[in-house]
């Protein structure tokens, strides 16, 4: 087994010498650690990514940040399908992922002072909330940064193409003969709720098609619960729709509970199209039409944004927009 004697013997220099280059004292000059870390690393006697992180202060480590509102945390089948792609893509490239306790908030530290003092060489950020101080104040830094869903800010952003997949979904059911389509959106106030409200009505508007009052339903922050909900909301209308689109496949699963709860049917009653494709929509009854976010291109897009940002050690803001596609299955109808 090598020793550190034999690394300063093979390095020309003292085994006190090696001892301060591997703990990276600074009365060591550069030239002599890098000296001592080469041969440490051909020698066996330190693995490559440890010499590597001491001769160029890297960690080999990334941040994620993740909240929603729901704290279901990575049990959303969304967002652990793209953390995971992230995950594949990161450690292919030689990083670990660094996941913060939520309880950091309990011990009144932030994120970033987490993140900066774990040394992270960058940080993904997955959230539904971009207002968040929390966010924010991580934007604010110079750590490279990507960010999953949201836009227009002080970082590179990876997300899928919300507004074209909402007004794809209307136009589908446009094209099954529907014209009193309705909306369970998800919050105005996140990044997708807004992109997929802003679709719907642009479908809407260049079919000339009305959106009648109760037509658009907030249906919150994307959970089951709250498609339910939403759903009460359109079944108490005097003038019901005939198709639904439901900006999320969980707040779609909870309002065809829903209908079948009050006896009725889809798609006999109602056509619904969610939006994700998450794994279940392929299981539950009728199965689910969506439109599919493909997760493993954007988790795979932010990971080479964020690698380079941390070869190239300078932060950029880059826009990666990942195409769509509908996904026909059972839950849609055409009218006669």
């Amino acid at each position: 087994m090598t020793t550190i004697y034999d690394v300063a013997k093979k390095a020309g220099v003292s085994s006190t010498t090696v001892s301060k280059a591997l703990n990276n004292y600074p009365d060591v000059s550069e030239k002599t650690k890098n000296v001592i870390l080469t041969v440490a690393a051909e020698m066996g006697y330190l693995p490559n990514s440890h010499a590597q992180s001491l001769s160029t202060k890297k960690t080999w480590s990334i941040g994620v940040m993740f909240t929603e509102e729901n704290e279901v945390g990575m049990k959303h089948p969304f967002f652990n399908a793209v953390i995971e792609s992230f995950r594949k893509h990161a450690e292919n490239e030689g990083y670990d992922l660094i996941f913060p306790s939520r309880n950091l908030r309990n011990r009144n530290t932030t994120y970033l002072e987490h993140f900066t003092y774990r040394g992270v060489d960058g940080i993904i950020i997955i959230c539904s909330d971009q207002n968040d101080p929390q966010v924010l104040e991580i934007l604010d830094s110079n750590i490279p940064i990507v960010v999953i869903d949201m836009n227009e800010v002080n970082s590179s952003v990876v997300y899928s193409d919300n507004v074209t997949g909402a007004e794809t979904a209307v136009d589908y059911l446009i094209s099954l003969g529907h014209r009193k389509i309705a909306h369970i959106s998800g919050d105005s106030e996140t990044f997708t709720g807004e992109a997929r409200i802003n679709g719907y009505e642009k479908a809407m508007k260049k079919s000339s098609l009305a959106i009648p009052e109760g037509y658009l339903v907030n249906g919150g922050m994307f959970s089951i619960q709250e498609g339910r909900a939403a759903m009460e909301q359109l079944l108490k209308l005097k003038d019901r729709p005939t198709a639904i689109f439901i900006a999320g496949d969980q707040m779609a699963i909870g309002a065809m509970e829903t209908i079948k709860d009050h006896g009725l049917a889809v798609p006999d009653d109602f056509s619904i199209v969610g939006f994700d494709d998450i794994e279940m929509a392929s299981y539950v009854t009728p199965k689910l039409t969506t439109i599919k976010q493909d997760t493993d291109a954007l988790g795979a897009q932010a990971a080479s944004l964020l690698v380079s940002q941390i070869v190239q050690k300078k932060k950029s803001i880059k826009s990666e927009m990942i195409p769509i596609q509908l996904i026909e299955r059972e839950s849609c109808r055409a009218l006669t």
